[in-house]
């Protein structure tokens, strides 16, 4: 049987509406396509996230400390950004914050009857502590041990330390009770502890060891009020410190280990005195800001739901001409993160569920208190569903995520964008981790929060160091990837956000 074929004419109006009917479909799986992959990872610009790190941690911006003209700059450079990305409702919050500003500082030692001094340069063998009393001392040295003076152990039982300056260790043994320690963990609280015993000066020899023995490492925070205006302190490295105790009656490593191995005091006079002159300018309410943006929902419902992401913009200063802390790690890095997010949700075809808020705050280094001002000063809280802190991400060997035992779900989400098509390498915690920094006042009203930061990334933890030439590019990229990965698919809609309850807390019921 012969085989026969059917050919179908279509005519020409057929020709167009199939034409038009394909277009159609094409378009609409062109559309899915973006909405299913709208940020792909090549757009994430190693060299935009460098120039923001470079210029915050430049000399101009003299380390960003809260209160002075640095960090107002850095303000004034994060609002140009922020709009010529074309974020909305831009806008700041002023609040008042403590600040000292030293101007210069010297630092001796000689031994009486000796005509040679040994002058240490600020910026190399020492810094001033953050807050520093100004004034000039001129005194014998006697050393403390860690400063603690309480019934169960005292370390300054059989010293005479009045019209002396003492020296005491950074931090507090981890063999001490928390119920004793606590009481002298801050620089000022070992500075009160001397005063009351009649010392005029302190030195803090650091022993920490997320900084080297040679570098000098700041603290802005020094613990809480009141101010001790006319009372030295100095932080010195570990070297200046092991030079301080040669040829006394021992070693500063000797009498660190005998305190530790016997858990008694050790403390002695030192044959040497010690000389320094500060100068400082105090203000214990300096205006400060934080500032935000906006990139506003397309859901009729859901834009009115707010992710927030933030990262701290100031840092620790610097002190006089030769002592500058540039903070590129920290926490420029987590600025150049938040504001590379802001640039690519706005330039491709993402267009958010909810809204996305962009914070960078002020205080970061005293305590958090932008984050928590930011939370005080907020009027749309109960809007918001979850927060994305970014924290030094520019170092270390790998990518950290913080908080998973507080807020799993939020945590696993993050965590769910380590894939091996995109393969960020995030360590797995070995146990369940709490947010911390910026992100512990969130916590404290209930919002979600995940922290990405980085793992062993604190080898220039607020040093002179932490220069933008020590920057990871590699981390530092797959970790602002993530980032901006995280936060779009929080706003994207499939995370359920925070529970009815945890919207009912308020901000003036939270204790620190």
């Amino acid at each position: 049987m012969k085989k026969t074929s059917h050919r179908i004419t279509l005519s020409p109006i057929c020709i167009v509406v199939f034409a038009l009917l394909s277009m159609v479909l094409c378009g609409q799986a062109l559309a899915q396509k973006a909405e299913m992959d709208p940020l792909p990872l090549e757009k994430v610009s190693t060299d935009s996230l460098m120039k923001h790190i470079i210029e915050l941690s430049s000399e101009p911006y003299e380390g960003r400390l809260a209160g002075t003209r640095g960090h107002e700059k850095a303000m004034a450079y994060v609002e140009r950004v922020m709009r010529s990305y074309g974020l909305k409702n831009v806008a700041i919050q002023q609040f008042p914050i403590e600040c000292n500003k030293i101007e210069n500082a010297k630092f001796n030692i000689y031994t009486p009857g000796s005509k040679e001094k040994r002058v240490f340069t600020l910026g190399n063998e020492f810094c001033c502590a953050g807050m520093t009393g100004r004034g000039y001392v001129d005194a014998q040295m006697v050393f403390v041990g860690y400063g603690v003076s309480h019934n169960v152990y005292d370390e300054y039982k059989d010293i005479d330390a009045k019209g002396k300056i003492v020296v005491v260790l950074s931090g507090l043994p981890s063999w001490l009770p928390a119920s004793v320690g606590d009481n002298f963990a801050s620089l000022r609280d070992k500075a009160r502890v001397a005063e009351r015993h009649g010392a005029i000066g302190l030195l803090s020899v650091n022993i920490s060891p997320s900084c080297l023995d040679y570098e000098p490492q700041d603290r802005v925070y020094c613990g809480p009020l009141p101010h001790m205006g006319t009372f030295p302190m100095l932080q010195l490295t570990f070297d200046c410190g092991r030079e301080i105790f040669t040829t006394e009656k021992m070693p500063i490593d000797s009498a660190i280990a005998a305190i530790n191995a016997d858990q008694k005091p050790h403390s002695f006079s030192l044959i040497k005195h010690a000389e320094a002159d500060i100068n400082a300018h105090y203000r214990a309410d300096a205006p400060t800001y934080n500032i935000m943006g906006m990139i506003e929902g397309t859901d009729r419902i859901m834009k009115s739901e707010i992710v927030v992401l933030g990262a701290s913009l100031d840092g620790t200063g610097q002190q006089g001409e030769t002592c500058l802390f540039p903070g590129a790690d920290i926490n420029a890095s987590g600025v150049a993160a938040v504001l590379e997010s802001a640039r690519l949700l706005t330039s491709t075809p993402y267009r958010p569920k909810r809204s996305i808020l962009f914070v960078l705050f002020s205080g970061g280094e005293q305590q958090w208190l932008g984050s928590r001002e930011f939370l005080l000063q907020y009027g749309k809280l109960k809007h918001v569903e979850a927060f994305v802190n970014v924290q030094n991400i520019g170092s270390g060997d790998s990518i950290m995520l913080l908080g998973d035992n507080r807020y799993p779900t939020l945590w696993n989400l993050a965590m769910s964008h380590d894939t091996i098509a995109r393969r960020h390498h995030v360590v797995r915690n070995v146990e369940p981790s709490n947010p911390k920094g910026d992100a512990r006042a969130f916590d404290m009203m209930r919002i979600p929060s995940v922290v990405i930061t980085t793992w062993k990334g604190l080898q220039h933890n607020h040093t002179t160091t932490d220069v933008w030439e020590n920057i990871n590019p590699v981390i530092l990229t797959r970790a602002a990837r993530l980032v901006m990965e995280t936060v779009a698919d929080l706003a994207d809609g499939r995370y359920q956000g925070r529970t009815p309850q945890s919207k009912g807390y308020r901000y003036g019921l939270i204790t620190y």
